[in-house]
This record gives C-alpha cells, structure tokens and sequence, in this order.
C-alpha cells in the first residue's frame, strides 16, 4: 500500500516550529513600551531652560497596536499631560520598546506626524549607522552651543531609529509595507 502525502496536514514538529514557539516566544518580550523623546520646558520662551526629556505613554501587546497608540496619542496632542507634565514640550522621536528594553520600531516626529524608520537589513549597514551616529554624537560634545549640540543628538537619534533588534526586523519590515503604516 502507497501513502501519499497530502499538503492539507503538516507534522505536529513543523507546527510547533513554524507557529507555536516563536508567538511564545514573542509573548515573553511583551507588553511594548511607548516612549516619545522631545524637548521640554517650563515656559517656551526663553532657550536656556530648554531639556531633553524622555515621555513614556503607555504599554500594548502587538506592534500594530502600539503605532497605533503612539499616533493617536500624538495627534490628539495628548504627549506630555498629567501632574508631572511639561507646559512645553515638542515632541520629537516615537520609540517603542519591548519589554527587554530592544528596539522594536522608531520614527521622527514632523508636523504632527510620525515617520516610521525602516529597520537595518543588514549588519553592515547597522554598522554604518552607528558610525555616523557616533560621529554626530561627537559633533554635539564638541558644539558650544547647547541647541546646535541638540539638533546633532537628535540627527543621532534618527539615525540611531533603524537599529530595530534583529528578533524585530522581520516583524517591523513587514508591517511598514502595509498600507496604514503609511
């Protein structure tokens, strides 16, 4: 008797392999942490009291939930809010993290909207851009003045938003292809 092996059913192993383990995986860097980087200060007007301040907004359990929760917190203009606010605060980089502290998405903030950076494809040019980070992050040691040094920290930073950890690069890239990324 001949068996013939149908394409409807796969082994129990290839199952565990291909689905189970890496969801259970990924559930143990869950929940993600949304965090925007800007620029804060008690009143707007005057330069000198201006500082980088680090927001976090909240925790979700999947990536597409947490872009979705960082652009609504941002167009609702609902940033930096509660007792411990900042009566000014630009916003300026959208980070969220996994619970492990590893990069999982980033983007600018311009003219109230986020730009998504799309992950390194490579190590090589992971290495590139930590170079360029490094050599931006030296200019603004160097700077004399404190907001010329900041604009080189934030170029960093920019820079710096592609390197998603490599247990998210997939993940991310696949998700900026769709269409509400966007």
């Amino acid at each position: 008797m001949t068996h013939f092996r149908s394409d409807t059913f796969r082994p129990i192993g290839q199952i565990l392999a291909t689905e189970v383990m890496p969801a259970l995986f990924r559930a143990r860097r869950l929940p993600l942490r949304i965090s925007c980087l800007g620029i804060a200060s008690d009143d707007g007007n005057d330069k000198a009291d201006r500082f980088d301040r680090t927001i976090p907004l909240g925790e979700c359990q999947s990536p597409e939930e947490a872009m979705r929760f960082a652009c609504l917190r941002l167009s609702q203009s609902n940033i930096c809010t509660g007792p411990d606010s900042f009566p000014h605060f630009r916003p300026r980089i959208m980070v969220i993290e996994d619970c492990e502290h590893r990069l999982v998405l980033a983007g600018e903030i311009r003219a109230g909207v986020i730009l998504w950076q799309q992950p390194v494809a490579s190590d090589p040019e992971a290495r590139r851009i930590v170079s360029e980070a490094s050599r931006l992050r030296g200019m603004a040691f160097r700077s004399p003045d404190p907001d010329e040094a900041r604009e080189y920290r934030y170029r960093a930073a920019t820079l710096e938003a592609r390197l998603v950890d490599p247990f998210w690069r997939e993940t991310t890239t696949e998700l900026l292809r769709l269409p509400q990324a966007a």
